[in-house]
């Protein structure tokens, strides 16, 4: 690897040549107070922050993108912040997902459109980690990713409480008259009670601890707390260290290979994480034209032991994880299963970096002797429903429901659910199967977080937790139950999902890797040729564009456009 000189830079051409527009571009930055050494022959380092009021989890990255600034300045680099669009499963409708492909296309065209030489991209809550990396990796200029951190932990009543999971649990506790009103709206108050992402093992913790293993972000890193002090430390020395990959033009192509892609599915079912990081490294994975199927998931989980203790399918909150060692302790621990010459962010090996890593406490992050499940959280199913695929997350569900057989209840979109659910009179038993159309990438629109159907009301006050449940949607990492979710092709554009009736009876077989409805291919194909096309979602704008460019679950979602072909323009 060559190290740059000054003429090497992108910026160069912006501020280092001696023409007119370049006198135009050194008198702007002067206008705004730099001298011509604060940035003539620097690396201009953006700082592309996804701070908003409307996303909680971010509330403190106006803070952190000062400490990267330091970390650039002391490192002979010149910061300059860039704001870009946050979508957030907070408040956004119909879901933040909808965004995210938005957001990739922001960050690529920010980097390529500007005198930008490296950037260190902020972010944590669940959309917008997968949306940074997708853009980053298409713009394809030297990048690390500073994840949000962890909340601290809830509290009820001496209680610890995580965000996600246990208002699902609380709710439903809720609805089954369990727990009163003045009860929940305790629960409300002490939820969630410092900036930082769910401290569960959701999708924001998943895809910070993916990322740092693809090799974008400083080691453990991912596991750090929000409010601790080593966040702002990490925050500087991310500043520092995006110089430095920038002399040395340590772009993405350079450590986004099959290997590491590998490595990251591996960390993912030891981690338990959440069944969004599919979609969203295969989006990735497909940016940095590296293949990714689902296939190569199961075969992962399959191999991969379950080691941490984390809600929704452990007992410990991420804050107990890093305490124990964080992800550098629970790397180490499957290090046979990982490739461990690929390079990671320090400019060390998989392998350097982890050397030495220790478990602090073996009840947190177990030890591959004493697993909490012998493969790894997430199945890809197959079958009739879903000739593409499916996923269900075995260690988040209740093991008699592994292999279940029972007639579907058939929802054909989320209002008619949302009508019709607690009604007393539904003709719905424990054994039934919940079936959602009309809830993924075209028909939610968006692909939201649907997937986790509630259990109707007269279950619940007969004490049931768990149902078989199934939808072309998402659910939150947060999430639990015996979900099948991600069912490819969708219903909307007519996917078997869409033919299935009430009455039909539906067969899981987790261990087999197997969803089929017993309907023969005669009656499906009649049910085919009388199906109708739903009204499209869009008309106009920014969801016209997703609804003829968006792939499928089982692409990664991503738009036809936006793929590896080549690198984005300057």
């Amino acid at each position: 690897m060559c190290r740059k000189t000054r003429e090497d830079l992108r910026s160069h051409r912006w501020f280092g040549v001696n023409d007119l527009r370049a006198f135009a571009h050194r008198s702007r930055n002067k206008q705004m107070g730099f001298a011509m050494e604060d940035f003539m022959g620097k690396p201009v380092i953006g700082i592309i922050n996804t701070w908003s009021e409307l996303v909680p989890c971010h509330a403190h990255l106006r803070t952190r993108a000062d400490e990267v600034r330091r970390g650039v300045w002391q490192a002979g680099g010149f910061p300059l912040e860039l704001p870009v669009t946050a979508p957030t499963e907070s408040y956004q409708k119909p879901t933040s997902m909808l965004y995210r492909n938005m957001l990739a296309m922001e960050v690529e065209e920010i980097i390529c459109s500007n005198p930008i030489d490296g950037v260190v991209l902020l972010g944590g809550c669940d959309k917008t980690v997968p949306g940074l990396m997708m853009g980053a990796i298409s713009a394809g200029v030297p990048a690390l990713f500073l994840p949000a951190g962890a909340m601290v932990r809830g509290n009820w009543r001496g209680q610890p409480l995580g965000p996600g999971s246990d208002a699902w649990n609380y709710w439903a506790e809720l609805r089954a008259g369990r727990i009163t009103q003045e009860e929940w709206s305790e629960i409300e108050d002490g939820i969630a009670r410092s900036p930082g992402t769910c401290m569960t093992m959701g999708t924001a913790s998943t895809m910070a601890a993916a990322v740092e293993v693809l090799g974008f972000t400083l080691t453990g890193g991912s596991s750090i707390p929000a409010v601790d002090s080593a966040h702002a430390r990490l925050a500087s020395a991310s500043g520092r260290h995006i110089v430095e990959m920038v002399w040395n033009d340590a772009v993405p192509s350079g450590f986004l290979t099959e290997p590491a892609f590998r490595n990251a599915v591996t960390t993912v079912m030891a981690m338990g994480g959440s069944t969004n990081a599919i979609v969203h490294l295969i989006a990735m994975a497909r940016r940095a034209g590296i293949p990714l199927d689902l296939e190569t998931f199961d075969s992962i989980s399959s191999r991969t032991p379950f080691l941490a203790n984390i809600r929704p399918s452990g007992d410990y909150l991420m804050d107990d994880f890093f305490h124990a060692g964080g992800l550098p302790a629970l790397l180490n621990e499957i290090g046979d299963l990982l490739d461990l010459s690929t390079p990671v962010a320090g400019g060390k090996t998989l392998g350097a970096a982890i050397s030495g890593a220790t478990i602090y406490n073996d009840d947190v992050i177990r030890p591959r002797s004493r697993p909490l499940n012998g493969e790894g959280g997430i199945v890809v199913l197959k079958g009739n429903i879903c000739p593409d695929g499916a996923i269900i997350k075995q260690t988040a569900m209740e093991p008699h429901l592994l292999r279940h057989r029972g007639p579907a209840v058939v929802f054909e979109n989320n209002d008619d659910l949302n009508t019709r659910i607690d009604d007393p009179d539904l003709d719905v038993t424990e054994d039934s199967v919940l079936v959602l159309k009309n809830a993924g990438p075209q028909g939610g629109p968006g692909m939201p977080e649907w997937g986790q159907l509630p259990i109707p009301k007269k279950l619940l006050e007969k004490g049931v937790r768990d149902m078989v449940r199934i939808s072309d949607a998402r659910m939150s990492g947060t999430s639990y139950g015996a979900c099948v979710l991600h069912v490819a092709p969708e219903s909307f554009i007519g996917g078997p999902l869409s033919l299935v009736r009430d009455g039909d009876m539906v067969t899981l077989d987790v261990p087999g890797r197997r969803l089929d409805i017993d309907v023969g291919d005669a009656e499906m194909e009649e049910r085919r040729r009388a199906w109708t096309q739903p009204a499209p979602r869009f008309t106009r704008g920014f969801g016209l564009i997703h609804a003829r460019h968006t792939g499928q679950a089982d692409k990664g979602c991503d738009y036809d456009f936006l793929l590896h072909d080549e690198l984005a323009p300057v």
